[in-house]
């Protein structure tokens, strides 16, 4: 198989769809990797380094798209590529349609098959490729969540943990799942007194049996249980996530109204639209803004941030389904792996995926 992976172009991405190691995966596989000239540079990965693993070199990102049957991205493809997607390639990354509508209308609009990362299942129910970027996006949360509490960000000027006899700052973490988990163990590493909010009581009892009762509240959402949450924190992290859809809002602007100055929100769910009325998505360039003096930080890329890291995770995760559907070919794997079909979102001008529906039946 012919697969390509261009440089990502998104506002401070230097994440990379493959490393070195996982091209020479490929290659001894008997596919052919065509790498865009300097794709890897950020993380350190130079094109001899990819030359050395049997890829070939490509010096532009139309090149790349051209050659290809299979494109390994790490972010959604950005408005200046849409020029390259067509019906003869499948794209395979994050997608997050849900929460674009004009992506998504593009993507049906020229017939491209897109795979999503975050839409990729396991028999457990759970999202595999989804999951180390959910888990490096939740412990980022608290470090940007706690760097946006100092008071030349506009923040409170506190710290998160207590000190001596000074009573720890609050977090309410909104979500259970992977990204909230790992806020959770963040915030407590930093100690901080947490306030866990999930729909699921089986999933509060387990978090609760993991992390016990010192410092942690464990609360069932409801419209008043977030709300009083939400007043009551200093840093709010939204990390909810309905496979494929688009992120509920369920903290309404009434109650950013009523935290205090200088209080923080991180909405991790913003890739997915964002589960806080007054999100609006942001960059590392530009990542905060202020509602109601209320630090709100929305980088849509949060895992960009740390971009080895997250290469070296991301590819631990998706390599062996890479490997699968260039082995077996594209169409044999989605008529035969369930899972990885749970990941397709559209294909041949029609969209596949139940979330990605819901955007053409508003």
């Amino acid at each position: 198989m012919l697969i390509g992976v261009p440089t990502e172009i998104k506002n401070n991405e230097f994440r990379v769809g493959l490393t070195p190691d996982s091209v020479s995966s490929i290659v001894n596989s008997g596919h052919t990797v065509f790498i865009q000239k300097g794709a890897g540079l950020g993380i350190g990965f130079t094109d001899e380094n990819y030359t050395n693993s049997g890829a070939l070199i490509i010096n532009s990102a139309k090149e790349v798209y051209q050659k290809s049957e299979l494109i390994i991205k790490v972010k959604e493809p950005v408005e200046s590529e849409y020029e390259y997607l067509h019906k003869d390639l499948t794209l395979f990354t994050y997608l997050h349609l849900a929460a674009d509508s004009d992506m998504a209308k593009k993507f049906i609009e020229t017939g491209v098959r897109g795979i999503a990362y975050e839409t990729v299942t396991s028999d457990d129910g759970s999202m595999p490729l989804l999951a180390p970027m959910s888990a490096i996006a939740g412990q980022i949360s608290i470090i940007v969540g706690s760097y946006h509490l100092l008071k030349h960000n506009n923040g409170k000027g506190v710290l998160i943990g207590g000190m001596n006899d000074i009573a720890p700052r609050t977090i309410s973490i909104i979500g259970g799942g992977v990204a909230g988990t790992e806020a959770l163990s963040k915030a407590l590493d930093n100690k901080a007194h947490v306030k866990v909010i999930d729909l699921s009581q089986k999933r509060l009892d387990e978090l609760k049996e993991k992390f016990g009762t010192n410092n942690m509240e464990y609360i069932l959402s409801t419209p008043e249980s977030i709300k009083d949450a939400v007043s009551e924190s200093d840093l709010v992290i939204g990390a909810v996530y309905i496979p494929g859809k688009e992120a509920p809002q369920i903290v309404t602007s009434e109650m950013i109204s009523n935290m205090k100055p200088g209080s923080v929100i991180v909405d991790i769910s913003i890739d997915q639209g964002g589960c806080i009325e007054t999100s609006n998505p942001t960059t590392h360039d530009a990542p905060t803004f202020l509602v109601n003096d209320v630090v709100h930080y929305c980088v849509t890329n949060m895992p960009g941030a740390v971009p080895l890291t997250a290469t070296l995770a991301l590819n631990k995760a998706t390599l062996s389904y890479i490997l699968e559907i260039a082995n077996n070919g594209i169409e044999t794997t989605l008529n035969k792996n369930p899972h990885i079909k749970n990941g397709l979102n559209c294909e041949n001008g029609q969209p596949k995926h139940p979330g990605v529906l819901e955007i053409f039946n508003k």
